[in-house]
């Protein structure tokens, strides 16, 4: 409308693009928001998958609560135990635990603190009634502080550390009896009515937790023994598979060795699992003790200490597979023509030996004893060939070594024109005695830095594994020129070492089946103890 009279312009701004762009943004929060739900809706089913029981647990939890609840829902029970059944809710929530042992635990832990607990309550409630109403909240003070003071100190006492939860029931209800009872002006009543709560919170958890879906701490204890049989079998053959297959090529960075990060290697994650399992294998045995005859462990006072002494005898031989794997992602490598040269003999013993380890574990899964003596011979006797091996060829885990089969050394020739003289005779002689000296030395330094560059080469060329600090290749320092007076000295420590690497491998592996003896002897006295069938193969 310009260059009309009295037309006026309207400019109409341009919302297409930014309601476009509002429109992406939500639409991708959407998405994000969606994922990160399916993500965490994924982790718990995963969570769930791995052990159904903890699913379990917790809708039994949920159960004993609610039936406690209802005490205080419907109107008759309420009138019969008032406000005092929330401390059945209390105990319930205390008490509950994961395995029934454990519960059981925690209920005669709970039961014995509240029961002293309402025994001195009502002492020194009655002693400080006596004294009339100026000194009675004084002695109570007085009462409370001992009471604090001592239980507090007896849960640090070691022998009385499992019963560290009793102390602290005996302080807290003690207090919360005395108190309420000196406002309310009947301890008595107020601690009877506490015991009853307690006592009712106490029989509904130990009901649900038996009868429903029980878990047991002996169930537990055994799985968990068993499964560290395998990860440690398991683990001795990955690590020794990758030793022998690794030609230098792939080598882990640096902070991935120092993380203990190897994706690639899943025993090796539950051997080292086993390794930290000590705490939860003496806690399931501490709560297995208080378990009934159950399953197939049907009688009285079984020996579940044992099972804490064949775990700890495992991780003794554990500790020899960390080794080996840290080894296998040394710095410093043996060249891989000299690993194969045994791979023979380790490959036959490291099969031997983790036939043996899941033997024992399948004897404890099955509750079955059985005699290992032709296991074990057959251990031995693929270690005595590995040791014979090494001994036979014991110079090559040596840089510097000569060949058996040396050649003859040149004699060397006199010259064609020999003086006729005496003095020239002589003189003559003794510069050929000078130059075959001194050619003698040139020719042996030769061959010795001949061969000393040659065998530096070959190592040079097989390994591809010899590192400076940190991790660079030998390779990279050759090509930048990169090669200093303060590098060179500790790059020949590290050429002169390296065959040394597969001695410290295959020692270690010795090691472990001397370690297995001790495993057969703490697994046979487990099958005693615990009465397995026995049977003869």
């Amino acid at each position: 409308m310009n260059g009309k009279k009295g037309s006026f312009e309207i400019n109409i701004r341009s919302i297409t693009k930014g309601k476009m762009v509002e429109t992406g943004k939500k639409s991708g929060a959407d998405d994000l928001g969606f994922a990160s739900c399916k993500g965490w809706i994924w982790t718990v089913w995963e969570f769930c998958k791995e052990d159904s029981n903890r699913v379990v647990f917790s809708l039994k939890v949920g159960l004993a609560v609610l039936l406690v609840s209802l005490l205080i829902l419907f109107e008759a029970p309420y009138q019969v135990f008032g406000t005092n059944i929330i401390w059945s809710i209390l105990t319930v929530a205390i008490m509950f635990e994961y395995t029934v042992g454990a519960t059981f635990n925690r209920g005669f832990n709970r039961a014995l603190g509240s029961l002293l607990a309402g025994i001195l309550a009502i002492g020194v409630a009655q002693l400080a009634l006596n004294t009339g109403r100026v000194a009675e909240p004084i002695i109570i003070g007085i009462s409370i502080f001992l009471i604090g003071t001592v239980t507090s100190f007896m849960k640090l006492w070691p022998s009385l550390v499992p019963y560290e939860y009793g102390f602290r029931v005996v302080l807290f209800t003690y207090c919360l009896i005395i108190v309420s009872g000196y406002r309310m002006g009947s301890p008595i009543r107020t601690s009877l009515n506490r015991l009853y709560s307690i006592a009712i919170g106490g029989i509904v958890a130990v009901l649900v937790n038996v009868l429903i879906f029980p878990i047991w701490a002996g169930e537990q204890l055994h799985k968990e023994l068993v499964g560290s049989f395998n990860a440690v079998a398991d683990s001795l053959e990955e690590c020794v598979r990758k030793y022998l297959e690794d030609d230098g090529s792939d080598h882990p960075e640096f902070s991935k060795t120092v993380m203990d990060e190897f994706p690639d290697e899943p025993a090796y994650r539950k051997c080292r699992s086993t390794l930290n399992s000590s705490a939860k294998l003496e806690s399931l045995a501490l709560s297995a003790k208080w378990e009934p005859p159950h399953g197939r462990f049907r009688h009285f006072f079984y020996p579940w200490p044992e099972y804490v002494k064949v775990g700890a005898v495992l991780r003794y031989c554990a500790y020899e597979v960390m080794a080996l794997h840290g080894v296998l992602h040394s710095e410093i490598q043996a060249p891989y023509n000299l690993r194969i040269t045994f791979e023979a003999e380790i490959r036959d013993a490291t099969s031997q030996a983790a036939e043996l380890v899941r033997s024992l574990g399948r004897d404890v899964s099955n509750m079955k004893r059985t005699l290992k003596t032709s296991l074990l011979k057959r251990v031995h006797s693929s270690t005595e060939r590995l040791q014979h091996a090494i001994d036979l060829h014991s110079y090559l885990l040596t840089t510097n070594f000569e060949s058996p089969n040396t050649a003859s050394k040149p004699i060397p020739k006199l010259p064609h024109a020999l003086s006729s003289t005496l003095d020239d005779l002589s003189n003559q002689l003794d510069d050929l005695d000078n130059t075959a000296i001194d050619q003698n030395t040139n020719q042996t330094t030769q061959n010795n830095t001949a061969s000393t560059e040659s065998y530096h080469e070959m190592m040079r060329k097989q390994s591809r594994r010899l590192h400076s600090w940190p991790s660079r290749e030998v390779d990279a320092f050759e090509e930048e020129g990169g090669f200093s007076a303060d590098i060179i000295p500790r790059m020949n420590a590290l050429e002169s070492t390296a065959a040394l690497s597969l001695a410290t491998f295959t020692s270690l592996l010795i090691e472990f089946v001397a370690r297995l003896d001790h495993l057969v002897e703490a697994v046979d006295e487990l099958s005693k103890m615990a009465k397995f069938k026995y049977e003869v193969q």
